[in-house]
């Protein structure tokens, strides 16, 4: 127990020093790139101050990872410098026992990294960006035009020249149904459509349906209308980016490009990699113990290169995984939890040959 509490005590300074100057140093960065427009615009500084505070919780998710790995490294490898390590495997302690406390810790802070990063960053990061668009004028409409969505596993297929979202209403729509072997049923044409709760209500709309080689016209049936059931949101102007909204909203974003029919790779992979990715708090503390005591000089500077250096490969080998997921050549989990299976088992044949 008193290993623990020393352990601790060497540790949590350093990290907690860490954390603080890398969100710091964040903070500062995001506030230089955007001075001059904050300055050019005559934003109030209690409406920039309110921008940097919301973009804390960010920046302290960025810097947990690299700051473990830097408080770990350098912990340990100043012990190996001043040779307490070694009194402490003379008793009879190995290093894997010794530093069981910061793994098990590392656990914790993994599974606190991915609630914190749904629940708070996902959301203040939001309100930062709605802010700082606001207060700049920069203003995103969510009307669409030239639209194809393909719904219901291809059944249906919609086509409009336009989409006005805050009338949620369709212009020029076409509706194309087909049958189970995908052969064309019938077609439908109104020039505006409106979403009344559940489905597309449809004004001077008529309806082609094949009978035979013969295409028959008629006004569009009540039937026909409920069958038009695509929500607003599909046709609405908002790519995603799945990294930066929550599991829940990641999840239904996915499910939606699903029913219509376009490509799901990337946003699958990223999906994944947000239950992955927290667990490289985990990862770096492992590599930081394998890397630990490789020099009794510079104990500083060399705990930082070889942090920076792993940091920075298990990034790379992220990038390009995700990469591969993205083009189809991996599956879209093996993209994400490959880097993570990959540098766990590097993890432990650095500590296996590790100085102990």
């Amino acid at each position: 127990m008193r290993f623990v509490i020393y352990l601790y005590r060497r540790f949590l300074p350093v990290f907690l020093g860490s954390i603080f100057f890398f969100a710091l140093v964040l903070v500062l960065v995001d506030l230089l790139m955007n001075l001059w427009s904050f300055i050019s615009q005559e934003v109030a500084p209690m409406d920039i101050v309110r921008v940097m505070v919301l973009y804390i919780p960010k920046t302290l998710s960025f810097s947990l990872p690299l700051s473990i790995l830097f408080a770990v490294s350098y912990t340990l490898s100043d012990l190996y410098a001043k040779n307490e390590l070694t009194a402490i495997f003379a008793s009879g302690v190995s290093l894997f026992q010794f530093t069981l406390p910061l793994l098990l810790l590392s656990l914790v802070l993994s599974f606190g990294l991915f609630v914190f990063e749904d629940r708070v960053v996902v959301p203040t990061y939001a309100k930062k960006t709605e802010l700082q668009d606001s207060l700049l004028n920069k203003t995103q409409s969510l009307n669409n035009d030239r639209i194809v969505i393909i719904a219901k596993q291809g059944h249906i297929v919609y086509k409009a020249d336009y989409y006005n979202d805050s009338q949620q209403q369709l212009s020029g729509l076409f509706v194309i149904f087909r049958d189970e072997n995908m052969e064309l049923q019938k077609i439908l044409r109104c020039n505006n459509a409106v979403w009344k709760e559940t489905y597309w209500e449809c004004s001077n709309a008529l309806e082609y349906v094949v009978e035979g080689e013969f295409m028959n016209s008629s006004p569009v049936s009540q039937e026909t209308m409920h069958l038009l059931t695509e929500p607003p949101e599909t046709f609405r102007n908002n790519t995603v980016d799945v990294e930066t909204v929550s599991v829940a909203e990641a999840k239904s974003y996915i499910a939606r490009l699903r029913r219509a029919g376009l490509p799901v790779a990337e946003a699958t992979s990223q999906y994944y990699k947000k239950f992955s990715f927290p667990l490289i708090v985990f990862i770096v503390v492992f590599l930081s113990i394998g890397l630990s005591g490789k020099t009794r000089k510079n104990v500083l500077l060399i705990s930082l290169v070889l942090c920076i250096m792993a940091a920075v490969l298990f990034y790379v080998s992220q990038m390009v995984t995700m990469l591969l997921a993205q083009f189809g050549y991996v599956s879209p989990f093996v993209g994400a939890w490959f880097p993570v299976i990959l540098f766990i088992i590097l993890s432990i044949v650095l500590l296996k040959f590790a100085r102990t």
